[in-house]
């Protein structure tokens, strides 16, 4: 037995680092922390959730609790992921589904923005709408849990090949977007799971790199918008592949059991990405709480860590009842949080398959059955992905006027990200090809589209409503034909793009994160060549991210560029409605664009010479906008920057203090860990019934024989189910509700000085004012949406926590003595209004 008796503090200080970042250690050891904390309940519905869950799993034998909590194999069944059901009490199967743009691996769905194009958007209220819609079509689709929304990887690497499904390295933005998509996307009635919790800041290496990482930079950068996920009462997060501080993620009892279940009050579910387990019973007492797909570990008994493992690891006692029960518990609240009792519908579609009729469970090519129902789920979100495709659309440069566009005599559209895919927008699967236009990124982030809305299809229909005579070059390596027809026409747009994905596989030698910041397929080239002949040249970008085009930028001849991300299915009318001047654009860029690769500061770590390479976070918080701050690099574009067909002005910044006295930690202690049910642990109870039938490769929970392995190496504190001590960060969903009080209300006065309506995005910033601190930091935002010569005051709420940095000491937010200013602007370098603050 192992026993864990060092104060916290001390371990702090010894395995995880000082309050410096750069100490960290290039081999830290990730504190052990037990027992796993017992959910509590809560406001925000969890308290009925709770009650509800408990007379539930009161009712369940040890057998059924396991097939709740364990993935019953990969490609077993309908779903990407399916737990047991537990047939004696009317519960099916749980049902887990991708992803974050729409519903993986069906049809008659919607192919919705990515997240970085939701970010983009810096609107509350649209991201919360996208939000509700993925909810809706994974409900109707049959699905208890969309594996969405993402803030891990948060984006520390621009490179980094998943960036561009989460919503920007900016923590509070990425905090607000989440929030508002887990609300959206639970009150539809479906289990939000936000992921890759955490530090899955690269493809390479993702299932063995130790991302190393000091408690002060955790707590301030990647930890926070994870700390407004639980906040909005996220019933799920999933656990990452990566190693931090050289513990598994999934069985990493810091990262799960202290700082998740225990500091941030989180009442849901943990859940492990596909492979991301790597042991039994301790991956269940470090907290985890299901494992995903269920299968995948070798030599074992039962072909999984759990299923008959899990349960003896139960009747050994090896896991404590409270512990087992829990697990349950945490389930079945989440199921009754969202209301997944009444909006269950049965699911309709095969993730394998799109033929109506085929096997249920794929894996075994067994249960021949109607297994797509072909359930169109798509509703009226096609008009939503519109307004968000052309909300998100970043003005990085707009020289004379030359947008908006109006009638023209004639315009050349030059380049394949103009073009439809010749054999479909679905041609490559989970879209693992770069050809014709790029609306979504590749891997596990994808649905199947609809249709996709090419800009060239979409520009041609407005240049025949236009009597506009239009010519379109498809090919980005005919520089002739581009040329001429550059030359001949007033206006030309040239399209280009950048595209990452998952790292399970390699595009155009790019292994998920991208190799360069370069344009792919010849895409400077074909600007260079087409801005050569024609001075009026609008390039429309799609990219995973930031690209190098300072060259661009600086070209004479490049009248427009403008960032279009990753729009999803209405791409091209979006990009139109922009141009043409039907929406002015509001986008901000939610990433900085630098002038040279090393800009960032940051590298892809490609070559290790170890099992287990190494990965330090020696910038600390200094990512993004905020190193390029601290280290005094002048960007191509800043973070929050983005131009409108409008102007406004900025007037009359006010600080009004609230009485709200000051900080509380939280104190007291938890209930003990109760237990519910099952209390049979006799071994022959929990055999294989006589004559039932396996499906093949299905993972079951019986055991094989009542010769029960005896597990000894068990931390004897996971046994613990006394009151705990309240941390004092915690007590809450989210951590202690004071970090939440509104101490300072800012008011400012913005006026469309211009000559057409148009939405602002003011931007307040915040000086924390240490010597080690970033020079800036994003702490609140809105969209205004003003006509011409409209004024409006907007507020912004500055909490105790917005205000705070985190002591190591004290294992809490404090507010420094260091002076503190407010700034507000239109991006973080563009700050017009400022003022000091008391501290």
């Amino acid at each position: 037995m192992k026993i864990y008796v060092l104060p916290l503090t001390l371990v702090l200080g010894l395995l995880i680092g000082s309050n410096d970042a750069s100490s960290v250690n290039s081999a830290p050891t990730a504190p052990e922390f037990y027992p796993s904390p017992w959910s509590a309940g809560g406001p925000d519905g969890w308290d009925d959730a709770y009650k509800r869950a408990h007379e539930f799993v009161s009712k369940l034998t040890v057998l059924e609790k396991v097939n709740l909590t364990t993935g019953t194999g990969n490609q077993a069944d309908l779903c990407t992921g399916n737990t047991g059901s537990i047939p004696r009490l009317g519960l099916r199967k749980l049902c887990l589904q991708d992803g974050p743009v729409g519903v993986r691996y069906t049809d008659l769905n919607s192919a919705f923005p990515a997240g970085i194009n939701a970010a983009a958007t810096w609107s509350r209220a649209l991201i919360r709408k996208r939000g509700e819609a993925l909810g809706a079509e994974f409900r109707d689709k049959g699905v208890d849990v969309l594996l969405g929304p993402v803030v891990g990887p948060l984006g520390r690497d621009p490179a980094g090949g998943r960036n561009f499904e989460s919503f920007g390295p900016d923590p509070m933005l990425a905090g607000v977007a989440v929030a508002q998509t887990v609300e959206g996307t639970q009150s539809a009635g479906v289990i939000a799971s936000v992921k890759h919790y955490i530090l899955n800041e690269q493809e390479h290496f993702r299932g063995g790199i130790s991302s190393n990482i000091d408690d002060k930079t955790m707590h301030e950068l990647y930890l926070w918008p994870f700390a407004d996920a639980v906040r909005a009462g996220v019933g799920s997060v999933m656990c990452s592949y990566n190693k931090i501080n050289n513990t598994y993620a999934c069985e990493n009892s810091y990262v799960l059991n202290h700082l998740l279940k225990n500091e941030l009050g989180f009442q849901g579910f943990v859940v492990s990405d596909w492979g991301a387990q790597h042991s039994g019973a301790l991956s269940a007492l470090a907290g985890l709480d299901m494992t995903m797909p269920g299968d995948g570990v070798r030599n074992s008994t039962y072909g999984s860590y759990w299923g008959g493992a899990l349960t003896e690891a139960v009747l050994s006692l090896a896991i404590p009842p409270f512990r087992m029960d829990d697990m349950a518990v945490r389930i079945m609240a989440a199921f009754y949080k969202v209301g997944r009792d009444t909006k269950q519908v049965d699911i309709n579609y095969s993730s394998w398959t799109n033929e109506t009729v085929g096997p249920q469970y794929w894996h075994s090519k067994t249960g021949n059955t109607t297994i797509n129902k072909h359930v169109d789920v798509q509703g009226d979100h096609a008009g939503l992905i519109r307004e968000i495709g052309a909300k998100s659309i970043v003005l990085l440069k707009n020289i004379g006027n030359a947008l908006p566009l109006t009638r023209l005599a004639n315009i050349a559209i030059i380049g394949e990200d103009a073009q439809d895919n010749p054999n479909g927008p679905n041609a490559c699967v989970d879209r693992i090809c770069n050809i014709g236009t790029l609306a979504m990124g590749w891997g596990s982030a994808t649905a199947e589209f609809p249709y996709l809305v090419s800009p060239a299809n979409a520009l041609e229909k407005q240049a025949s409503a236009d009597d506009t005579v239009f010519t379109n070059v498809e090919n980005n390596w005919d520089l002739g034909a581009a040329r001429a027809a550059a030359s001949n026409s007033s206006t030309a747009i040239v399209f280009v793009n950048a595209n990452s994905g998952e790292g399970y596989q390699t595009l155009d030698g790019n292994f998920g994160d991208r190799k360069n910041l370069t344009l792919w397929n010849g895409g400077d080239e074909l600007i260079a060549a087409v801005a050569s002949v024609n001075p009026n040249t609008i390039v429309v970008i799609h990219s995973v991210g930031p690209v190098l085009i300072d060259h661009v930028k600086t070209h004479p001849n490049v009248t427009a560029i403008l960032w279009a991300g990753l729009p999803g299915q209405e791409s091209g009318n979006s990009l139109v409605d922009v141009l043409y001047g039907k929406v002015n654009p509001q986008g901000k860029t939610p990433f900085t664009w630098g002038k040279a690769a090393g800009d960032w500061g940051i590298t892809t770590l490609i070559n290790s010479s170890t099992p287990t390479p190494q990965q330090d976070f020696a910038e600390g918080s200094l990512i993004d906008y905020r190193y390029f701050d601290r280290e005094d690099i002048e960007p191509s574009f800043e973070f929050g920057f983005g131009l409108s067909y409008t102007n406004f002005s900025y007037a009359n910044l006010t600080i009004q203090s609230q009485d709200v006295g000051p900080y509380k930690p939280a104190s007291g202690s938890t209930s003990a860990g109760p237990t519910f049910g099952g209390t049979n642990y006799d071994p022959v109870s929990a055999l294989l019934p006589e004559g039932f039938e396996k499906v093949p490769g299905m993972i079951y929970p019986w055991i094989n024989d009542t010769d029960i392995s005896d597990e000894t190496d068990i931390p004897y504190a996971a046994h613990n189910r006394s009151a705990q001590p309240i941390l004092p960060a915690g007590g809450s969903p989210g951590g202690n509700p004071e970090l939440y009080k509104v101490v300072y209300v800012i008011t400012v006065d913005i006026t469309n000085t211009g000559e057409v309506a148009g939405t602002e995005i003011p931007q307040l910033y915040l000086s924390l004012g240490g010597p080690a601190e970033p020079k800036v930091v994003l702490r609140g935002f809105d969209d205004v949406e003003l006509q011409a010569g409209e004024k409006r005051t907007v507020a912004f709420n500055l909490t105790y926590r917005d205000l705070s940095n985190w002591d190591t000491e004290s294992q809490d937010w404090k507010v420094t003595s260091y002076p503190k200013t407010v700034y507000v602007g239109a991006s973080s370098r563009d700050l017009r209004l400022h003022a000091g603050i008391e501290s």
